[in-house]
């Protein structure tokens, strides 16, 4: 049995990120970028206006007299006709900065009279300008690769006139059910069967996590047929079963792995709940063996799986944000096992300027509603027997609405 921390890195050294692939630039949100992202020219390419106004030289200021306005330029245009001295240009915002002008006059500050200009406020030399290359100068690199693409990544993408990106892949993940109690949706449960949850479930945590999850079905405790159905995760780049890895008669799965080509690297880890933990590779593909209760299946996915999903998929963030909370005393005094790390289901929320935590009083490995009632997993590590109420603890935060301050804003004013 080893500690969860030394199986995460066992995992994560496994495990390179995948290949880039080429996709649409709206597809490219949520992925990470495999390629210098550089501009192929300045933007804005040329100096352009900040303001709607008129386009003077600065010079022509100092008299005070009258500019006799000589055209406009608006935005798109070229605005090549220039701009001799005594005159000046009516210009739109975005607007290029024709010739021989070097400041923009804004509109509020000047009185026209048919084709004479008073300028009422003069500002400063330059003022109201945009200089080319402000946001971005030729041949620079504007987002390095390993970025994740934002929103503000895809519109300045946009503006560099990439209409396709290479990001990374994502993973294709196997997903494999095993038990003969286990019966699919709609099936009769009658005889002792149970519904197969955890295909379900572990599923949705793929692509959660950004993978793109292959439900082969389910494997019954059979060593050759189970041989059979991991055949058809052929092409995944992820292996994930559930079930049949501890010690009974009929845990046929890591045996089977290992005829199967998958070259066991750990057994067991120091985990509550989900002790009997299968990790390997065939080749290339990571292949994990995931205990069969619901709740132990989906915490080891949460804190091995998603990790290297992360890592396939080239992000540099690979775990959930921890917090520390104080711990409430509803539960009363949290008791785990001195041998392994506990992850306790937990509620936690805002407090002022920190949190507050409380452990649910369930905490079977059984019992996946507690996981639908959890927001986060408190952690507590091997060593330690007890923690009690009002000890600061770690938390892994699950949902990212509870970093949103409902009553923070635009509009505070403290």
């Amino acid at each position: 049995m080893i500690p969860v921390r030394e199986a995460l890195d066992v995992v994560l050294g496994a495990v390179e990120p995948l290949p880039p692939e080429k996709v649409s630039l709206l597809d490219a949100r949520g992925r990470v970028l495999a390629e210098d992202a550089v501009a192929p020219r300045a933007l804005p390419p040329r100096d352009n206006s900040a303001m709607d106004g008129f386009a003077v030289r600065h010079a022509d200021l100092a008299g005070g007299g009258p500019l006799r306005i000589t055209g406009v330029v608006a935005a798109g245009n070229d605005g090549s006709t220039p701009v001799g001295p005594g005159e000046a240009t009516k210009i739109m915002t975005g607007a290029p900065i024709p010739p021989g002008a070097d400041t923009v006059v804004p509109v509020e500050d000047t009185r026209v009279e048919g084709d004479r200009l008073t300028v009422l406020a003069p500002p400063a030399a330059g003022a109201h300008i945009r200089p080319a290359g402000e946001d971005v100068q030729a041949g620079q690199r504007v987002i390095p690769r390993g970025s994740p693409v934002r929103p503000a990544e895809v519109g300045m993408l946009a503006s560099l006139g990439r209409s396709f990106v290479l990001v990374h892949q994502r993973p294709r993940v196997a997903v494999l059910a095993t038990g003969d109690e286990i019966v699919d949706l709609d099936a009769p449960t009658t005889g002792g069967k149970i519904i197969n949850s955890n295909s379900y479930g572990v599923a949705a945590q793929v692509a959660e996590a950004g993978g793109v999850p292959v439900v082969l079905g389910i494997g019954r405790d059979d060593p050759d047929g189970l041989l059979e159905m991991l055949g058809r995760a052929a092409g995944c780049d992820v292996v994930l079963t559930t079930g049949g890895v501890s010690m009974g008669d009929r845990d046929y799965v890591r045996p089977v792995l290992a005829r199967s080509g998958v070259d066991v690297r750990f057994w067991k880890v120091a985990i509550k709940p989900g002790k009997p933990v299968v990790f390997g590779t065939r080749g290339r593909v990571p292949v994990f063996g995931l205990p069969g209760n619901p709740v132990s299946a989906m915490v080891v996915f949460e804190q091995l799986v998603r990790p290297v999903l992360r890592k396939l998929q080239g992000f540099r963030s690979l775990f959930r944000p921890v917090v520390w909370a104080e711990l409430g005393a509803e539960a009363g005094t949290v008791r785990t096992r001195t041998e392994r790390t506990d992850f306790v289901r937990c509620r936690v929320e805002r407090r002022g300027d920190g949190y507050r935590v409380v452990a649910l009083k369930s905490q079977g490995s059984g019992i996946l509603s507690t996981l639908v009632e959890a927001n986060g997993l408190l952690v507590v590590d091997a060593g330690q027997d007890r923690v009690e109420p009002g000890a600061r603890v770690r938390v892994q935060v699950y949902d990212p609405a509870l970093f949103d301050r409902q009553d923070a804003g635009l509009w505070d004013e403290g």
